[in-house]
């Protein structure tokens, strides 16, 4: 398998914050885009949010109108996979679920040919586990990005057990072309990035179930070293669910090892 991603056409599943970012990043890269979420509308909806943020952006000189224009008529909502059988590359943004992630493959697989490469955009999952069971499992790779995803540079280009190298290669470069820092990591829980933070949060966390500061207080503190965002702030942006979805998923594939306990459960899962 010897992938050519620079002029693909790219499938991106999920309309929400994150797919809409990746599907911006890919657009302004010249790639042709199919936008495609299980949500009625929601699709289109991402679609016309993103020209309302862009033309935003052409006031204060950060894009033309003949760019804006551009860059939306490449993205494509669709409401069916069918429609999107010519791409090469799929990344799927979707809920922070292995069983989702699993079935939303495996009906991927049964759709696009062989050669199209299967990207999870996965902050904490294993990336073996989401491949397991499927024909090609060579060609499934994290490509994880952060939130706000056409502001921020890293990209975790993330290899399973059976990814094959010139995938994991192909994604890399690709990060590269749409502007992006990759770096390449195994497989493990947490990846890089989500494994170091965990202290971050939860060391804040456990401030404030102690009432020892104040959200304000913490954040203030890290931005005054160096952070741009303190731990509250951050875990606001990121989304309170998402960010303990990722803990338990640290949590369970470190054998339940006592550094990585969730500080919130009941609380974050009623709402």
């Amino acid at each position: 398998m010897n992938p050519s991603l620079s002029h693909t056409k790219v499938l991106v599943v999920g309309a929400g914050i994150m797919g809409a970012g990746i599907a911006q990043v890919a657009a302004q890269a010249g790639h042709s885009v199919y936008l495609v979420d299980a949500r009625e509308g929601a699709a289109q909806q991402a679609c016309i949010k993103l020209r309302e943020g862009l033309q935003a952006l052409v006031s204060k000189g950060k894009y033309t109108q003949a760019q804006v224009d551009a860059l939306i008529a490449r993205i494509q909502p669709v409401s069916r996979f069918a429609q999107a059988q010519d791409a090469g590359l799929v990344v799927e943004a979707i809920v922070e679920n292995l069983e989702a992630k699993r079935a939303l493959f495996s009906e991927l697989e049964a759709l696009l040919g062989p050669e199209c490469v299967l990207a999870s955009n996965t902050s904490s999952l294993s990336v073996t586990a989401i491949a397991k069971g499927l024909r090609h499992p060579a060609r499934v790779v994290g490509m994880h990005f952060f939130n706000p995803v056409p502001v921020m540079k890293l990209v975790e280009v993330v290899s399973g057990l059976q990814t094959a190298p010139e995938v994991a290669q192909a994604i890399f470069e690709l990060s590269q072309a749409w502007g992006k820092v990759p770096v390449h990591a195994r497989s493990t829980p947490g990846f890089i990035v989500n494994r170091i933070a965990r202290p971050f949060y939860a060391e804040a966390l456990a401030m404030l179930h102690e009432q020892s500061a104040s959200p304000q207080v913490i954040d203030a503190c890290m931005r005054a070293i160096g952070f741009r965002m303190g731990p509250c702030e951050l875990m606001d942006l990121i989304g309170h669910d998402t960010n303990f979805a990722v803990t338990q998923a640290v949590y369970a594939a470190n054998f339940f090892d006592k550094r990585y306990t969730p500080r919130i459960g009941n609380s974050t899962i009623s709402g």
